[in-house]
């Protein structure tokens, strides 16, 4: 798959950056260009949490804009690389709740749905339930109804250690918001110190609900954990 660089003005060989399960990932000088399956709506979404994000003392990798103001250019988004070693989502936990405090009111990103929206709707970022063995869908549904009725704000939804890198200075990051949505806090505080079991168990739900179509082999072994 090759980007379209010239949208950004870019030239150069793209090399393939390690960690996009999901997505390609690739790097071109200082610039990062992933593939993406959100719409133009849902990345415009992404600019006042990212204000939000900076505001709570976190470096975030701001969207740039195509040379024709576009942020997806034929199924792809540009940003700047940001550089670093990987961190533990503890070490921002101060940060991502008041990350979340100042997210409470924003709206739900476009085209998603929270977990406790999905206990009754069918669809909702990448879950498609309807996609899904009715014994697991009736599995994770008994888990997020376990917590429906604990705090949600926007979530940054996958604080895995790659996503965020600390630099030389000292300088933390979080990057990858692909998954970002209005949803149950938990999802990002059962990484930075929440370890309620219910908490737990509702976000393993949503990996295998997210993972169903896109990585189906790391789903079903998820689905087998969440049986038992």
């Amino acid at each position: 798959m090759i980007p379209p660089l010239a949208a950004w003005g870019l030239t150069g060989t793209p090399v393939t950056l390690r960690g996009g399960h999901r997505n390609t990932v690739l790097r071109v000088g200082a610039h990062v260009l992933k593939t993406t399956r959100r719409s133009e709506a849902a990345l415009e979404w992404l600019t006042p949490v990212h204000d939000a994000a900076q505001a709570a003392g976190l470096r975030v990798p701001r969207l740039i804009r195509s040379e024709a103001g576009a942020l997806n250019v034929e199924g792809w988004t540009c940003e700047p690389y940001l550089p670093g070693r990987p961190s533990d989502a503890r070490t921002i936990a101060t940060r991502i709740e008041a990350f979340h405090h100042a997210c409470i009111a924003l709206p739900q990103r476009p085209g998603f749905a929270s977990a406790t929206d999905l206990i009754m709707s069918e669809c909702g970022g990448d879950v498609d339930l309807r996609l899904m063995p009715t014994q697991v869908v009736a599995q994770i549904r008994q888990a997020w109804s376990a917590v429906a009725g604990q705090p949600q704000s926007v979530v940054h939804g996958d604080l895995g250690p790659s996503n965020i890198p600390i630099d030389r200075e000292g300088t933390i990051s979080l990057i990858d918001w692909d998954e970002a949505r209005f949803d149950l806090t938990l999802f990002d505080t059962a990484l930075t110190g929440n370890t309620r079991p219910e908490a737990k168990r509702a976000r393993l739900a949503r990996e295998i609900a997210c993972c169903w179509q896109i990585e189906p082999d790391r789903a079903r072994r998820l689905a087998a954990t969440l049986a038992q």
